[in-house]
């Protein structure tokens, strides 16, 4: 593995590499151009902290116009366990939504609790349309009935970070998505 910082010796195993996640990222791209090809309003709706990093790529790829904006919730009482319970800490506060197709852009799917109760959100509160994206899928985790719209990479079940993925905030800079040593996150 090419160091990259001191962050690597927390790495047990790189599971998707930066010329991976470049070939997802492009492919779905391409997906987005074919289907939003007739969108008169395109927005790429950021679920922050984690999926900044995917959506920049993502965005610098799509080549039709698209719009952004960011969304901010949270469902973990834990680092490493989600309390199955959704909160908003940032929302979309937009007068056009009836205008708008929504494309939720998220770096990772567990339970599928967020994106699916943010998809229903999105469409009780008037969008024209509203699908998903995410980079990484843990369908071995789903816990209600969720598939993306858009998706990158199946994983297993293991606790993963970088390319925006944290763990207690750090670790979102690496340019690939590794698995964390256990002994960094059972202190």
């Amino acid at each position: 593995m090419e160091r990259h910082s001191v962050l690597d010796n927390d790495i047990e195993e790189v599971l998707v590499t930066q010329e991976e996640i470049d070939k997802v990222t492009t492919r779905i791209a391409e997906e987005i151009d074919r289907d939003y090809a007739s969108s008169k309003r395109l927005i790429l709706l950021c679920i922050l902290k984690g999926s900044v990093v995917f959506m920049g790529d993502l965005m610098k790829k799509v080549r039709i116009p698209v719009e952004i904006d960011f969304m901010k919730v949270s469902s973990y009482a834990h680092e490493t366990r989600s309390s199955g319970r959704i909160k908003i800490l940032l929302d979309l506060n937009r007068s056009d939504l009836s205008q708008c197709d929504i494309l939720i852009v998220e770096d990772i799917i567990d339970s599928g609790r967020t994106l699916s109760y943010l998809s229903e959100y999105l469409t009780l509160n008037g969008a024209h349309s509203v699908k998903t994206c995410t980079l990484l899928d843990k369908p071995s985790r789903r816990e209600v009935e969720f598939t993306p719209d858009y998706r990158g990479l199946e994983i297993p079940d293991k606790f993963v970070v970088g390319y925006g993925l944290d763990y207690a905030e750090q670790y979102r800079a690496l340019p690939y998505i590794g698995v964390l040593k256990p002994e960094v996150y059972s202190k």
